[in-house]
């Protein structure tokens, strides 16, 4: 069940709510998908002699360009079910070959075999992702509820299929293992502990409930992303008078008359439901009613009373997963969650929670006093709010660091950043990236480039890029693996994109975009980045394929070099002159650097608070209104803001197992990070070409092929601790006893 819970990760990190997005062995789990059933080898053939004969595009072999690129140009919402089912005959012939071989079990004809199968499934199912997060559709919605419970179905019967299982045991347990390559052994470990935590040696009964659940679980899931999405999508606000835009930038009035536009409200402005209009809106526009229903809207999402609420859901999904948990011999679905990530114990990832959570809040308070000094001498007159909270902070930005997130917009123009992250990537690990224009691509927004070693010219993998903002496209930014890179079955070079949701301005105008956005933008490509500099034998063992509290560690860490003097000076350069941004603007941004750190790290650790304690909770039924409710006040949250996610719109932790008592793994990353650029800064300097090849040969290229924690070790020295991470943030850092 483990790599079911990784790729459930691996869908959230690629529809990144902040998604990345895991999924070591997501090919062999769809593949799985044919065993149900228990289908005769007959049906097996006339399924292969099926996809022969298909003229279905999701099935037939990708157009063999630039080492094989996806016929996004034919795909059809209709093709999805039956590809799924000829894929699956397909398949099933391959697993069932491999379960019932009766020759000795070995290396080769067991666990190397499972990872030689579903080659077609692959290429449906990475179609499939691609639709489901980029273009949604009443449509699509149908065909999701008929697959994504027979994927939980297929997982299941393959995991608790006692006959394999017991010769993917048979080889763990072999004299002969230690005479295979650290990777083999490493693929060997992973296939034996995903099938135990998936509950391989349960009784019969057992294993009946488990399948059972996670059956119903994946339909759940698949209603509570339905919700948010719909309710991201349908509602927003109108703006009809144009006094009620004060203080936004043009470029976001721009946005919001095209979104009106669009709807068929030309003269109107319309604020969408999604974090990237409300968070500019609620930083910049002085209608403070406004502020409030904007921000109501959104933190509203999933908890309206409506045919998209989610509170109906939640327990439903928490009690099966307590049930669960309980079967597989855990306390609670945290234990379980755990079992196999670096933290290994919720006790040691809320360790880590609490000991940074007081600090933040001690600086939360310290913002909010600045904030009321300001207003109060503005003689505004009013007590800071949740709604207020971004709007005064630039505010407090403006008048402590004489620093304007406005005139730090004029020089982060996306496309001028984009080529900051081949720059980076460049300067780091010898990329190239060029444009190609003869490739399919799934909406007219995305471009494709082609990623290269800039020494030899060798094709290394395809970059996809979506930027843009659009109906039935998830709200935040993620990284997708359509391909990944392998030399099993072949000279496999990986195929990823980046998909964001910036506001497109006028035609002909360059987009411009906040410092966070930026920021954004780097950690996506750090995720694009892991994925491009694979270099692995075994696909399951690929690029992000890795524990979920160790994947975000190279995305956050790529996110430093957005303030690196060779980016900003080659690339923050003026939208109107040209000229790069001043130095005494980058001194301001780095005097700054600090500022609002306590905000942005409570919002982040309430929400993973909040998902441990709510897994800890095991079998207690819950109400989430009042369990939220309750908890934030025993943490004493404060009450200017809330957590980033609320409950009804969590979609990290409902819309998957994903990120489930995993939302920790966020602050567990940054800790890697911060003490991983101490490498550099220790060293000589961000683009310090020795750490960088350490970096590169120790975390970047080896995939899930190390244990994270050795992995990190092998690059750092040591592991890491919370300092470097409470000194960046500028939090108080206690003493050691």
């Amino acid at each position: 069940m483990n790599f079911l819970l990784t790729l459930a990760a691996q869908n959230y990190i690629n529809m990144k709510k902040r998604i990345s997005k895991i999924k070591p062995y997501y090919p062999f789990l769809l593949a799985s998908l044919v065993v149900i059933g228990g289908c005769s080898p007959k049906k097996s053939d006339d399924s292969k002699t099926s996809a022969m004969n298909s003229t279905n595009p999701l099935v037939q072999k990708w157009d063999a360009r630039y080492n094989g690129i996806p016929p996004f140009d034919k795909v059809k919402v209709s093709d999805f079910v039956p590809a799924e089912e000829i894929a699956i005959g397909m398949q099933r012939s391959e697993i069932n070959a491999i379960a019932t071989n009766t020759e000795a079990p070995s290396f080769a004809n067991t666990v190397e075999a499972l990872e030689k199968t579903g080659i077609v499934r692959k290429q449906v199912e990475a179609i499939y992702n691609v639709w489901t997060a980029n273009m949604g559709s009443p449509e699509l919605d149908s065909v999701q509820e008929v697959i994504e419970p027979r994927v939980a179905a297929f997982s299941d019967s393959i995991t608790q299929n006692t006959t394999l299982f017991k010769r993917i045991e048979a080889v763990y347990n072999s004299p002969e293992k230690s005479k295979l390559t650290a990777e083999q052994q490493r693929l060997c470990f992973k296939y034996y502990n995903n099938f135990l935590l998936a509950g391989a040696k349960l009784d019969e009964k057992s294993k009946a409930r488990v399948a059972e659940i996670n059956q119903k679980l994946a339909a759940l899931f698949t209603k509570f992303n339905q919700h948010q999405l719909a309710d991201e999508g349908d509602k927003y606000m109108e703006i009809t008078d144009a006094k009620d835009l004060d203080g936004m930038s043009e470029e976001l009035k721009a946005a919001a008359a095209s979104a009106a536009e669009k709807k068929g409200k030309k003269g109107s402005w319309i604020i969408a439901n999604t974090r990237s209009s409300i968070e500019p809106f609620l930083a910049s526009a002085k209608n403070r009613t406004l502020r409030e229903k904007a921000w109501r809207m959104f933190i509203s999402r999933g908890d309206n009373g409506d045919a998209n609420d989610n509170n109906a859901i939640i327990p439903e999904i928490l009690q099966l997963r307590a049930e669960r948990a309980k079967l597989l011999g855990y306390a609670t679905h945290a234990h379980w969650r755990l079992a196999d990530k670096m933290a290994k114990t919720p006790e040691k990832a809320m360790a880590l929670l609490e000991s940074v959570w007081t600090p933040a809040v001690e600086r939360v308070h310290e913002e909010v006093k600045d904030m009321q000094q300001l207003a109060d001498k503005e003689g505004a007159k009013i007590k800071i709010e949740a709604w207020d909270y971004r709007f005064y902070a630039e505010k407090v930005r403006k008048a402590k660091y004489d620093l304007d997130q406005e005139e730090v917009k004029q020089y982060l123009q996306l496309e001028n950043l984009r080529e900051g992250l081949f720059y980076v990537a460049g300067e780091l690990f010898n990329l190239q990236f060029t444009q190609v224009t003869d490739v399919p691509v799934f909406h007219p927004d995305v471009r494709v480039y082609k990623v290269s070693d800039k020494t030899s010219g060798k094709q290394i993998g395809m970059w996809y890029f979506d930027p843009y903002a659009r109906k039935g496209k998830r709200s935040g930014a993620w990284m997708t693996a359509y391909r990944d890179q392998e030399t099993l079955n072949g000279d496999i070079t990986t195929i990823v994109s980046n998909n964001c949701n910036f506001i497109k301005g006028k035609e002909g105008e360059p987009v411009l975009i906040s410092w966070e956005d930026a920021s954004t933008l780097f950690h996506e490509f750090g995720h694009a980045l892991h994925g491009l500099n694979s270099k692995v034998t075994y696909p399951m063992l690929s690029g992000t394929n890795v524990v979920t509290d160790y994947v975000e560690f190279p995305s956050q860490l790529l996110e430093r070099w957005l303030s690196t003097p060779e980016v900003l000076n080659k690339f923050a350069l003026n939208c109107k002159t040209g000229a790069p941004i001043p130095k005494a603007l980058v001194d301001k941004i780095n005097n700054a650097s600090k500022f609002n750190t306590g905000f942005k790290t409570v919002e982040t650790l309430s929400s993973a608070l909040v998902d441990m304690k709510i897994h800890l909770a095991g079998s207690e039924l819950i109400d989430p209104k009042a369990f939220e409710k309750k908890t934030l006040e025993e943490l004493h949250i404060p009450s200017e803001m809330v957590m980033r996610h609320r409950l009804p719109a969590f979609g990290h932790i409902f819309s998957s197992d994903g990120y489930s008592a995993g939302y920790y793994s966020y602050l567990w990353s940054e800790v890697l990070s911060a003490d991983a650029y101490a490498a550099f800064t220790e060293a000589g300097g961000p683009y310090d070409k020795t750490v960088a090849k350490k970096l590169y040969d120790n975390v970047f290229s080896v995939g899930g092929t190390v244990d994270e924690a050795t992995a990190y070790r092998n690059f750092r020295g040591h592991d890491a601790t919370s300092d470097a991470l409470m000194i960046l943030s500028g939090f108080k850092v206690t003493p050691k006893k």
